[in-house]
Parts: C-alpha cells; structure tokens; sequence
C-alpha cells in the first residue's frame, strides 16, 4: 500500500539542506503551531523520518511543511522536520522555505518584502528581496533568545570536564568555548566533533533538562555549538552545530546564532543595535544582529535578527510504500 506521495523542492541555505515538502500534509490539530506540533509528533512522525533518513534523505537532511497561518494577520505557517526531530524553530529552514515557497508561488505575502510567519517556537516576521523571480537574501526576526545557564561544569565520560553555557535561540543550545580539552573548531576535525558531541550533549541532559518558561513542551538540548576563530576576516566568530545523531550544520545555524549571540550580549560582550556575522565550518556567513532587548518570562533577552541567503537544487517526488522494508528510514551508526 502507498502510505504517502510528498513532491519536494530541494535546495540548500548556505550550504545546509533544506527539504520544502509541497503536498501530503497531514491534517494536524491545534489552536496554535506549537500545538499542532505535539499533534504531529505524536500521529505523524514516520513521516518525518521516511522524508529525512535514509534512502530517501541523509544524516544532515532538513525540511519543512507549509500550513494556512494560524494568527489572523499572519501569512503562512511552517512546521519544521529534521533528523533531530520536529523543531520548535529552525534558522537555516525558515531562510530556504521562504525563499522556495516565495520563487514557486507556493506564498503570497499580503505586503510585498516581508511575511509574517507563525512557527511553532512563536511568530517570525521574514524580510526579503525579490529580483527577476529569485529570492536574493532574507532577514529573520526570530523570537526571543536568552542565556539559560552559565559556566555549568559537566563531566563527559572519557573526556574529563567541560564548561558550557546553554542559551535559547528557538531551541536550546550547548556552547562549548574554546578550554583545556577543546582547542576551537579551528583547530577540530569534524570527526572529533562528531565523536564528542553525543557525549557532551547525554552529560548535559542528565545533568540539566532546560524547559522554556513559555512553553513546556520546548525542553531539552538538542544541539552542540562548538566555537572557535573563523576563516573570513570579515566574520566575528565561527561555529560548528552538532544535531541528530551525526550531523554537522553546513550552514552558521540561525538558531544557534540567535543563541550565540544572546550568550554573548548577556556576558556584556555584545550589546543593543551591535551587528554580529557568524561562520559555518565550511566558511558560509549569516549576518545577526541585536535588534533590541526584551524579556522572557523576567529573565533578560535579545531580539535577533538573522540574515542568509538559499538556492534551490531541484525537485522530486517521494513515494513512501508499506511493502518497502526501509519505508521509515534507517540510519548507519
């Protein structure tokens, strides 16, 4: 029996792949995105992993489904799907759906050059440029970012200790700075990344299970930020974002930049209007910026605004079948 047909738009933001599905949108439940989010997790979640696994996607793969907005002066709704899971926000996804739905019709803004989008993590206010059809940058205002905890010192199994911060960017984020055991991602090999990161991550959550004071159900580290010198003498820093199993972002992550930069602004490194680009491992830039200050729930926080740019690679059509032994993705350990 064909469980599902989902015709895709593939491309990439900044080297980091993103997956617009364009049709098999399940009907989810819910007032809100974060709702219909837990809805989807709990029903539909083979979906996600028969679309991001292998054979039909990878370790890194990322996506994204387009729903009818759920506030009434909002354009469009996305809900994100990743090896990770189903994200609350997701940067790097945002700036290649935008721009995929923007270039294939798919969105009609109400006011031409921004969108409002409804995300699970909260509303996200998208800025573009349009020219001859093609989607040139896009600017996120993402939702609010804060510094969680800081300085933790947590022991890694057959490391010894690291000191890490963990900071809200629309998911939550291990910073793990340049110390004793960790030279930079200047100075790392992405297979050392990979090797440490599930184990830094594991400590962590044993340790510490962060919970947003706005949203029970966004709980939980899920990725690495590793940081360390970038390339480009024009960048600020530079970043290596550990996620899923295996996976390194390609892209600066734009939620781990949100993150980033709210660790930065709260240890008085980075202040009101500062401008901040950041570096993926392959040399790829996102611009951030402090927008203004806010708070979250009495804690202090940042408005960050994040700027990428996304290409389209091609399209398909993917065809999830019972009678396929693999119909639900597998990975490779």
């Amino acid at each position: 029996m064909i469980l599902g047909t989902y015709y895709c738009i593939d491309g990439h933001t900044c080297g980091n792949p993103v997956r617009l599905v364009t049709s098999g949108h399940p009907t989810l439940l819910g007032e809100s995105m974060s709702e219909k989010r837990q809805h989807f997790l709990r029903d539909y979640d083979w979906i996600r992993r028969a679309l991001m696994f292998e054979p039909r996607g990878h370790d890194m793969m990322s996506g994204a489904f387009l729903y009818p907005p759920t506030t009434a002066d909002g354009d469009v709704a996305i809900l994100f799907i990743e090896t990770s899971g189903c994200l609350p926000m997701c940067g790097h996804g945002t700036i290649g759906t935008v721009t995929f739905g923007l270039e294939s019709g798919l969105i009609t803004p109400k006011e031409q050059g921004v969108l409002k989008l409804d995300t699970p993590a909260g509303r996200v206010n998208a800025y573009y440029e349009m020219k001859a059809g093609k989607v040139t940058w896009v600017r996120l205002y993402n939702v609010p970012a804060f510094l969680a905890y800081q300085a933790v010192p947590v022991h890694v199994d057959g490391l010894g200790e690291f000191i890490v911060d963990i900071a809200y960017g629309g998911n939550f984020y291990i910073i793990v700075e340049p110390q004793s055991l960790f030279a930079g991602v200047d100075q790392s090999c992405a297979a050392e990344l990979l090797a440490w990161s599930p184990k830094v991550r594991a400590a962590v959550n044993a340790q510490i299970n962060p919970i947003h004071p706005e949203d029970s159900t966004v709980c939980g580290a899920s990725h690495v930020l590793w940081t360390g010198k970038p390339q480009h003498p024009d960048s600020h820093a530079a970043n290596a974002v550990f996620y899923g199993d295996k996976a390194i972002d390609r892209s600066p992550c734009g939620t781990g930049t949100s993150a980033r930069m709210a660790q930065l602004f709260a240890k008085g490194l980075l202040k009101d209007g500062d401008t901040f680009v950041h570096e993926s491992i392959i040399g790829s830039q996102f611009i951030g910026k402090v927008e203004g200050t806010t708070e979250v729930a009495g804690k202090a926080a940042i408005l960050p605004s994040i700027q990428g740019w996304a290409r389209q690679t091609g399209s398909n059509c993917i065809t999830v079948d019972d009678e396929d032994p693999y119909a639900f993705g597998f990975q490779v350990l």
